[in-house]
């Protein structure tokens, strides 16, 4: 064998292994690069999460975290009080831009079942679910048409635990 057959043997290999293992690396790397921004745009939405609760903390005597609404809001706590929840709108739509496919995997399933629950949280609160109109104002007709979806279920969940609390 010479050395043109050599190289001509060596070219049909890598034309029939290489090439096929390097467009198998190269869609690996991608696929593990979008997985990357995925989990980084997630951590980054929980991150303000955290923060939108650190808000929360700070005006602790809005009762926020409590599924009631404040008895008898003074004017300045209820301004507060839409104040936060215009946050709170604004960081669910950015939520759900960035999360919500109509088709998901298992991890982003996982990942958008998290702001689902914030979503149906929230929207259990008589102030919050009142107030929900108006905060929609200008957001994104999707996002809209979903948290409205989600207000009406919350809103069902709210009267169907009623029932049941005057039954007992």
């Amino acid at each position: 064998m010479n050395l043109r057959d050599l190289l001509e043997t060596a070219s049909f290999v890598v034309t029939v292994f290489g090439l096929p293992f390097g467009i198998w690396v190269f869609i690996k790397q991608e696929r593990a690069e979008r997985e990357n921004e995925e989990e980084a745009a997630y951590l980054h939405l929980a991150d303000a999460y955290n923060d939108f609760l650190k808000v929360v903390l700070a005006h602790s005597d809005l009762q926020l975290r409590i599924s009631a609404a404040l008895p008898d809001p003074t004017a300045e706590q209820r301004e507060r009080m839409l104040v936060i929840f215009d946050m709170l709108v604004g960081l669910f739509e950015r939520a759900y831009l960035v999360a919500w496919k109509p088709e998901m995997s298992a991890t982003e399933q996982r990942r958008w079942n998290s702001w689902d629950d914030y979503m149906h949280e929230w929207c259990q609160r008589e102030d919050f679910h009142r107030a929900l109109p108006s905060l929609l104002r200008g957001e994104d007709p999707a996002f809209q048409a979903y948290i409205q979806r989600v207000a009406a279920q919350a809103a069902g969940d709210q009267k169907d635990l009623s029932v049941v609390e005057q039954q007992a």
